[in-house]
């Protein structure tokens, strides 16, 4: 599959990996559509110019996820959606048992889950659906799903039950679905991205930061989320990467 001339779906959109994908992909002459909840993801479509619509929505949500992938399939202009790259996601940190001894908030776990696991699913199950109506190109491919995990699915660390759960699940798909819509000719791979350049990661203390860039074996630093991009749209034009997670992540193993 080629980047040119077709249109993806990108969520999490308005920031960090999200949005240096669709930059990336509008670069290579692809259209795309950002999805986010935020209301910044309309100022980056804006940038991005003619070749991107922006639609607000939350992954949880079977209608506006519905009316993204609407959208999509409609600025593909008879070709259909071709591809969706899944972003959007959150990071939570919460010990089992905190140091005045109490249990750890069940809704905030299963918010997490939500978020980042049952959010892929949704994501995957309606992209899946309309790119099965594609008209097969060449090998017959109609599609690519391409998901973000996370390095904490393997190398998960104190107070990263519920974050490294979501991640670990999304992992455990990757295989079954692309086994699954092999038969549509969908592809499915997951990144699972270690430590990296994004709002996220700036919500922790510089020192903290600094300390894990310098935990990463090469380059001592932190991941650039354009070579997230870069590795998304390698991931589209080589049909045979399908049902395999990889980590982007300098060779970094979490202690």
């Amino acid at each position: 599959m080629q980047v040119k001339d077709n249109t993806f779906l990108i969520t999490g959109a308005a920031s960090g990996l999200g949005a240096a994908t669709a930059e990336r992909l509008v670069a290579g002459g692809g259209r795309v559509v950002l999805c986010d909840l935020s209301d910044a993801v309309e100022a980056h479509a804006e940038r991005l110019g003619d070749a991107a619509r922006a639609v607000r929505g939350d992954v949880t949500s079977g209608d506006d996820i519905q009316a993204a992938v609407d959208a999509a399939v409609a600025l593909g202009d008879g070709r259909g959606l071709a591809g969706v790259v899944h972003c959007a996601g959150v990071v939570s940190v919460a010990k089992l048992v905190d140091r005045e001894g109490n249990p750890a908030d069940l809704d905030a776990y299963m918010q997490t889950i939500n978020i980042n696991l049952v959010g892929t699913f949704n994501v995957m199950r309606l992209a899946a659906a309309a790119m099965a109506k594609n008209a097969a190109g060449e090998d017959g491919e109609r599609g690519v799903i391409i998901n973000t995990a996370s390095i904490a699915a393997f190398d998960g660390q104190v107070g990263q039950c519920a974050y490294s759960a979501s991640k670990a699940g999304v992992v455990g798909m990757s295989l079954p679905a692309a086994r699954e819509l092999s038969r549509h000719g969908v592809r499915v791979m997951a990144i699972a991205p270690g430590v990296f350049e994004t709002p996220m990661m700036s919500e922790i203390p510089d020192e903290a930061a600094q300390a894990l860039a310098a935990a990463v074996p090469f380059p001592k630093r932190l991941g650039k989320p354009d070579e997230f991009a870069r590795l998304a749209e390698q991931i589209i034009t080589n049909a045979m990467l399908n049902g395999e997670v990889i980590r982007l992540d300098g060779g970094i193993r979490m202690q």
